[in-house]
Formats: structure tokens, sequence, C-alpha cells
């Protein structure tokens, strides 16, 4: 669902889990695998247009499936035009820079398409939950817990809603995911985590452990949503605890932001038409 730039966003309003009961894993997946192909067809169209890029932004709680929807979605596109980047904890070198400058340096080149998995918001939510971080950034006045107060998050919303805006303005279409799933969804997957040998590399025990923060990180994202969902960057709330409507529910939105460039593939200039002819000609005279 997306978040009008007007609404006030309480998260108690939203589903985690997928409330359409026109719609089964089956027919799902049906729609997913259309889904990839017209994908691939746009990326195309893309590339070949060279004017455009697109910028997907994934954020949601720790195993709520952010790898699963890159993994499945995307599976289908060429990966030569697609920069997938994963944000952990910033480096020293990282933190010796405003915090949105390693998100600069992985934005999709015109022609491409780029895929935050967790992003610059991460600066408006584990450091709003755990503000001991902000200071780490050096910034210069904020020195003490005391200063990280409204008016520090109200001024690190207008930075990037500039950002992105300015992005936008110069041609990234900007489409922000956030995948909802419930306290109890996020159990269920820490758990097979752990009592599954395949899947125990993946497991956490800081994941756990955050878990005690869960009703602070909701506030947190619905801060984040009510003050940076906007007309030139949407988010999108996908309901996450069935994996399976999740995939199809974020490919779908991806289709239908991507359909709005309305791109088309370039069409040859008289000159370029010429020269088709010339290596037409030149290549049927050969001798087989």
């Amino acid at each position: 669902m997306e978040v009008p730039a007007t609404q006030k966003v309480k998260l108690k309003n939203y589903e985690t889990k997928c409330s359409q009961k026109n719609i089964d894993k089956a027919e799902a997946q049906r729609l997913m695998d259309k889904g990839v192909q017209q994908l691939r067809e746009l990326q195309d169209k893309l590339y070949s247009h060279n004017e455009h890029s697109v910028l997907v932004v994934i954020q949601a709680m720790d195993a709520a499936g952010k790898d699963s929807v890159v993994n499945h979605v995307l599976s289908g596109l060429n990966p030569t035009g697609v920069k997938v980047t994963p944000f952990r904890a910033p480096t020293h070198i990282e933190l010796d820079h405003d915090y949105l400058w390693r998100h600069n340096l992985a934005l999709p080149g015109r022609g491409e398409i780029g895929i935050f998995v967790r992003s610059h918001y991460e600066n408006v939510l584990v450091t709003r939950v755990h503000p001991g971080y902000i200071l780490s950034e050096k910034i210069p006045g904020i020195d003490a817990f005391g200063k990280i107060d409204k008016a520090f998050w109200k001024m690190r919303y207008r930075q990037i809603n500039n950002w992105e805006q300015h992005l936008a303005e110069n041609g990234t279409t900007i489409i922000k995911i956030f995948l909802y799933s419930s306290k109890a969804e996020q159990k269920v997957q820490l758990m097979e985590r752990i009592t599954e040998p395949t899947k125990n590399w993946k497991f956490n025990i800081g994941d756990v452990e955050e878990r005690r923060y869960w009703d602070d990180y909701m506030h947190a994202y619905e801060e984040m949503l009510n003050h940076t969902s906007t007309t030139y960057a949407p988010w999108f709330v996908v309901p996450a605890d069935d994996r399976w409507f999740a995939r199809l529910a974020v490919s779908t939105i991806i289709y239908q932001e991507f359909e709005k460039l309305k791109l088309q593939y370039p069409k040859a200039t008289p000159e370029q038409l010429e020269s088709l002819q010339k290596a037409k000609a030149m290549l049927e005279s050969e001798e087989d």
C-alpha cells in the first residue's frame, strides 16, 4: 500500500499478512513469473534509453525477507545493469564523511537499477533506537545525548528528503519498500535459523537481542514513513508475513512505478538507418 504524503501513518492499521482471498501461492507464482519477464523488458528499455535510473530501497526488521525479495523479484534481470548494495554498520572511513556519502557512492548510473538492502534510512531507524551511534558520526555541535532531540530528527528527515528530491529531479526514480512483518513471524524465522543447519549461518544473536526494542523500532518506522513519504519518493508498506505474497506485491509495485517512465526503445536517426542498410547490404553480399 502506498503511503500518501499527506496522511498520518499508524502501523497498527496496516496488515502484516495477505488479506486477499482471491489469490494463493500457485497463482502468485504464475503472476510472479510473468512479472519477472515484464521487468526484464522494462530494464532493457531503461538501458537502451540511458537517461533514467531506478533506485529500489528495501527496509525491514531483521528476518523479514529482504534477501528473499531481491532473489525472487529481480532474478530475471540482466545482472550487468543491476547494482545490489547491502548496507551494514558504517566503517571508520565512512564515519569520517557525512552519513549520505556512502549511499551516494552506491547510486545507480543512467540506464541502471540500484537496490539498497537497508539504506540511508538506517540513519533514522537504528540510530533513533540507539542514539549513541549518532555520537560516532562526530557531527559538529552534537556531542551529547541531550542534543539529539526532536529538532535533530526533523533536520535529518529534511536532509534525506532534499537528497531524494535532488536525485528525482536528475532522473532517478525512487521506489521505497517497507516489508512490514509481525513480531510473531520474526520469532518463527529466527527459530528456523537456529534449528535448520542450512540456515545457521544467517543467525545473529544480536537479532534476538534487538527484539527487546520492537516497540521503539515500530515508532521509528512510523516517524520515518510520516516524514519521508513524498510525491517524488513515496513509501510502500508491504505485508511480509506471507513471503510469497510480499514477493508478488513488490514486483507489482516496481513494475507499476517503472511503467510511469513510459520508456520506449530509441528511434534510429536517418544516419543510423542509412548505416544499417549499408551493413545489411554488406552482410548479404558475403559469400557463404
